[in-house]
């Protein structure tokens, strides 16, 4: 990534990943991904907010040193995990008398995880601010997005948040700026969906507080930057909200055949019924777009065949990050085959512990699929346009 100016004396000085396909050993990256750094320069003093990742440390240094900077006054750590830290504890050795900036979380963790001195790292609070002369700095105290240790760093005089994983996406591009908004917008639920969706109780909490925020840009620590702040709040706010479509996301697994049929008996009966419907066969589907589909549906039906005594591994998995990721879906049930017997239904439904559902009555059945199992699918399809009509579902 290029040195660029976001405004005067507000430069970009990341870097972009262009060829990174994983994250956290989970989470894939079809658009690559960028670590974004800024640097902020007061007439008496600078900044730099957040780093990048360790892979992409010469990056970063090469930025800064033609950038023509002297000396770092500041590192603002809005976040302690690699991708933003990693490379903090070169960074202090570069410029001896900077300080760190962080919340007071995030100060313990410096410490533990990439064993910062203590003395280097003033923990600020909820509200406080730092002046560079001409540029002033306050921070706002966000734990929970994602992590407990995230504060976010506002700079007043132009009105710009550096809003650290909040409000980004996984997204390698030359655009400084936000261009392709349909693109950017998908990506940036993605992001949310896997990374943000089981904090949105306390986002929403946020999003109120940053009403009160006079915002004009919106510089995340991936992906391009918001000229247009609006565009990403409102979205913001309504994957926040606890309203949900008239939606149904169906991750199945079918090793012979049978479950697979009564996915596709299930996903008719509903599109006829004016139901959205979303399969997604698990071995071939990237988990990213199933979580994105997770967002907004009002019911998941898990497709789980059982292999040997319980559900299998596929359909385990799914459901656990379903778990882990806690959306604001209403109502759960499961379908699929067995063989001779197992226990693959209270399996999968004890492991939706987090979410706050209804559980539609499971069709399960011994074999292939007959004309009783079609059946029961069709007053499965039933049960789920009765229950979304109840609770107001209908869009």
């Amino acid at each position: 990534m290029a040195v660029r100016e976001i405004v005067p004396n507000v430069l970009s000085v990341g870097a972009v990943d262009w060829n990174r396909r994983l994250f956290d050993a989970l989470i894939p990256l079809p658009d690559g991904t960028s670590y974004n750094a800024y640097i902020v320069k007061g007439t008496e003093k600078t900044a730099l907010v957040d780093a990048v990742d360790p892979a992409k440390e010469m990056d970063l240094m090469t930025n800064l040193a033609r950038s023509g900077l002297e000396s770092i006054d500041y590192i603002v750590v809005n976040h302690t995990e690699q991708d933003h830290a990693g490379c903090i504890p070169v960074l202090l050795d570069l410029f001896p008398s900077a300080t760190i900036l962080a919340s007071e979380k995030a100060k313990d963790l410096l410490i533990s995880l990439l064993e910062v001195p203590a003395e280097r790292i003033h923990a600020v609070k909820e509200g406080e601010t730092v002046s560079l002369g001409g540029k002033t700095l306050r921070f706002f105290i966000t734990p929970w997005v994602h992590w407990p240790d995230t504060m976010l760093t506002y700079l007043e005089e132009d009105k710009l948040l550096f809003s650290c994983d909040l409000f980004g996406a996984h997204m390698a591009s030359s655009d400084l700026f936000v261009a392709d908004r349909c693109h950017y917008y998908r990506s940036a639920k993605r992001y949310y969906a896997e990374i943000m969706m089981p904090f949105r109780s306390s986002i929403a909490g946020y999003l109120e507080k940053l009403k009160e925020v006079d915002i004009r840009i919106i510089a995340p620590s991936h992906g391009p930057i918001h000229k247009d702040p609006a565009f990403i709040l409102d979205a913001y706010r309504d994957w926040v909200s606890p309203a949900v479509k008239n939606e149904v996301v169906i991750p199945y697994v079918s090793m012979h055949g049978s479950t697979g049929k009564m996915v596709g008996y299930l996903t008719d009966a509903l599109i006829a019924r004016g139901v959205t419907v979303k399969p997604y066969d698990i071995v071939e589907s990237d988990v990213g777009e199933i979580a994105m589909a997770l967002v907004d549906a009002a019911t998941v039906v898990i497709g789980a065949p059982t292999v040997l005594f319980g559900a299998h591994p596929h359909a385990v998995f799914v459901t656990y990050l379903a778990n882990l990721l806690k959306p604001k879906t209403r109502f759960v049930s499961v379908i699929g085959s067995f063989g001779w017997g197992g226990k693959s239904v209270d399996q999968i439904s004890g492991m939706l512990d987090h979410l706050k559902v209804e559980v539609i009555p499971p069709v399960y059945i011994k074999g292939a699929p007959t004309a009783a199992t079609v059946r029961e699918i069709e007053k499965m399809a039933d049960e789920i346009v009765r229950r979304h009509k109840e609770a107001g579902i209908t869009g």
